[in-house]
């Protein structure tokens, strides 16, 4: 019995490399163009007594049933994917999920965290002079099936360059935070360095929300120095994922953000509306503990006292002002970093993210060992 899960088309379907791409545990649909003139399906075959890979071969006339609508040769593919993906998703929280099922302890782990950082704010721990001054290098995994997934030393530098604005509130835009959150206004006062490219072609066409891109033994890179590097991996994230990070207090071996290489840095060919690399300035602050704006529940808390109460996450361009729809009542910073907005009308990190983030750096911190 071949058991079928929901599924959606995530590349041209003219040619090599087509991808039904909701893959989950063990469904993973892929279409070859073979260079004889017939398609391969593989898939997984799961039965009531055995699971295994199975290949069928259909004679070159399935092409003409399978793909009548498509008369294109393989030399004439277009390898750049049709993204599918117009709001913004970070699966941060889902691989957190996973990571503590798998993890008894780091629930602990991550409590122990919080009650660290509560205390460095509250004896200004977060504070650093000049000579304190922090510079994470950052190791980036470039990981690629096709030429277009293989993004440029520029792309990759862009990238770097928007995280140095965006956390020093060197990002241009910073003139449209709206006057009622301008005081709440912060330079996080890290800065990041290009330390190393890692390149690496791989047969693994997409990948889903867990950590198989960490580790090369599945088709992926592993980690470098996590204790003291800022790991990035660059790949073709499916489910339309735009990226997610790991928390302070996982494991070392996945400690790291993983990024769509559809919206890594902003240039190159990327997905609009995201094109402006905030999906890693979202996902590196994740990485320095700071939660989504709406606590990741209705009316939540993302555990920092200088941003409003939101519903939920806000998609799009939000008119402003936008009130919450909790007892507060209040206006929502839909134009803060760890929302869910564009890339164009993100532009702002307050100082309570700024106290939360530096804690983490901190003498005693998870990521002392940075300073």
């Amino acid at each position: 019995m071949i058991l079928f899960r929901s599924s959606y088309l995530r590349r041209n379907s003219c040619g090599k490399g087509l991808l039904f791409n909701r893959s989950f545990l063990y469904t993973t649909y892929e279409v070859e163009l073979l260079s004889y003139g017939r398609i391969c399906f593989s898939y997984h075959l799961i039965t009531q007594k055995s699971l295994s890979m199975r290949k069928i071969y259909l004679p070159i006339a399935a092409i003409f049933l399978l793909m009548s609508s498509c008369q294109k040769s393989e030399k004439q593919v277009i390898e750049e994917p049709e993204f599918s993906t117009k709001n913004r998703t970070c699966a941060s929280d889902e691989v957190l999920r996973l990571q503590m099922a798998a993890d008894p302890t780091l629930r602990q782990r991550m409590q122990d965290i919080e009650t660290f950082t509560a205390k460095a704010i509250a004896k200004r721990q977060t504070m650093r002079n000049a000579a304190g001054e922090l510079v994470i290098p950052i190791v980036v995994h470039v990981l690629y099936s096709t030429s277009a997934e293989n993004i440029s030393d520029d792309q990759v530098q862009s990238q770097v360059d928007v995280l140095n604005e965006d956390f020093n509130l060197l990002n241009k835009d910073i003139s449209k935070v709206p006057g009622v959150f301008s005081s709440s206004e912060a330079i996080v006062g890290i800065r990041f360095r290009l330390a190393q490219i890692i390149r690496k072609k791989t047969s693994v066409v997409t990948w889903l929300g867990n950590d198989d891109m960490k580790y090369t033994a599945k088709g992926g890179s592993d980690v470098v120095d996590p204790g003291h590097m800022l790991n990035l991996w660059s790949c073709n994230l499916g489910d339309d994922l735009l990226g997610f990070a790991q928390y302070p207090g996982g494991k070392p071996a996945t400690d790291g953000v993983v990024i769509g290489y559809f919206c890594f840095g902003r240039t190159g060919k990327l997905l609009k509306p995201f094109t402006k690399g905030r999906t890693a300035t979202h996902e590196v602050g994740h990485w320095m503990n700071l939660r989504h704006i709406w606590g990741d529940k209705t009316c939540g808390t993302d555990l920092v006292d200088d941003t409003p109460q939101a519903t939920t996450y806000n998609f799009g361009c939000p008119s402003f002002p936008h009130y919450n729809q909790c007892r507060s009542k209040e206006i929502e910073m839909t134009m803060n970093y760890m929302d869910y907005t564009d890339d164009g009308c993100m532009f702002m990190f307050t100082k309570g993210q700024s106290d939360r983030m530096n804690a983490i750096f901190s003498n005693g911190g998870p990521r002392s060992n940075f300073l």
